[in-house]
């Protein structure tokens, strides 16, 4: 099994910063996504962390991003809009959509915005909770390119298709919740298999279709399946139709699919139906009853938290294969790295 290195939170965004603007992505928009990448891992997600700088660069060379490409509002109709991230970055897209989302709940008490031309986002919880730090009620969804088996099959039809969910607390907090419809998100696959370990069971089958525990068996061709059978299975479907359709994007299996992440932002102010402040009273009395229950209940948002503020203290945990590729990158672009982990 791998280790890990803990690299300071602030050292790892300079780094994965440096990464990016070598490889021709405007100095703003890299402080952006290496932003986004090391919030993620200082969340717990490392799945959607610093280990996608190297798939990035790959889409950077494959022409699937332009990393000098900015986003743009290209319609907006009532409290609609549509964003297009002209295939560069999908956390840049992303960040302008969520502010149009704002300003369209400001205005008309909702706001709802479509993603098209979009990148990987990142981790969608990130701008659900964005939302709900300005006192609004918030979901995000998106499609992805075919990694999941519809309940009862075995081929790769489906993306892993994530959704977030997200409201203010009292505290400046948020309860949000983040996660894909597949029973594992690709991404946190990946980091078992740079760790040497195995996935539970009911996460994958092989390329013959026979349950597996073995991460590799994804890679070689084999599929994610959807959590809680035809739940999460229904789940990713409406998001296909609506995260996908929505944008233009097309379905993850459809031969119109363009590759990237179809995304659709919502936004509720809470102050256009309920008072704010007492909407954010009752929020707090009922999390502190779920507290209530039993010693080891948190409520959505707070484990994240908690990792968080440990992880500032302590660095971020890199897994050491994710870490030698960094070096691996860094040397083919001439970035300066260095040679044993800065800090943690």
């Amino acid at each position: 099994m791998n280790a890990s290195v803990h690299v300071l939170a602030d050292h790892l965004r300079a780094l994965a910063h440096d990464l990016l603007t070598a490889a021709g992505v405007p100095a703003d928009t890299a402080t952006v996504v290496a932003t986004s990448l090391v919030e993620a891992d200082l969340a717990g997600h490392g799945s959607h962390g610093v280990r996608r700088v190297a798939w990035y660069h790959e889409r950077i060379e494959s022409g699937a991003i332009v990393p000098a490409a900015r986003p743009e509002v290209i319609s907006r109709r009532g409290a609609t809009a549509v964003v297009s991230g002209r295939r560069g970055f999908g956390q840049a897209a992303a960040g302008l959509a969520t502010q149009e989302a704002a300003e369209l709940a400001a205005a008309h008490g909702v706001g709802v915005v479509a993603i098209r031309e979009c990148n990987h986002v990142g981790r969608l919880g990130e701008y659900a909770e964005a939302l709900a730090r300005r006192g609004l009620a918030a979901q995000v969804v998106g499609n992805a390119d075919p990694t999941v088996a519809p309940f009862g099959g075995h081929r790769r039809m489906l993306g892993t298709n994530p959704m977030a969910w997200a409201v203010p607390r009292a505290d400046g907090a948020a309860v949000v919740m983040d996660w894909a419809t597949a029973a594992m998100a690709e991404g946190k696959l990946g980091l078992l298999l740079a760790a040497g370990r195995t996935a539970p069971e009911g996460v994958l089958v092989d390329p013959d279709g026979c349950p597996s525990t073995d991460p590799a068996d994804f890679y070689q061709g084999g599929a994610l399946l959807p959590f809680g059978g035809h739940k999460g299975y229904g789940l990713s479907v409406l998001i296909e139709l609506v995260g996908g359709l929505l944008t233009g994007t097309g379905t993850a299996c459809s031969p119109g699919y363009d590759g990237t992440f179809g995304t659709v932002i919502t936004a509720v102010d809470v102050a256009a139906f309920v008072p704010l402040e007492s909407y954010l009273a009752q929020v707090e009395s009922f999390c502190e009853a779920l507290h209530a229950a039993g010693p080891d209940v948190l409520v959505p948002g707070e484990p994240e938290a908690r990792i968080r503020a440990q992880r500032l203290k302590e660095g971020v945990p890199v897994p050491e294969p994710v870490w030698a590729e960094l070096g691996r990158l860094a040397g083919r672009l001439g970035v300066p790295w260095p040679a044993t982990p800065p800090g943690g």
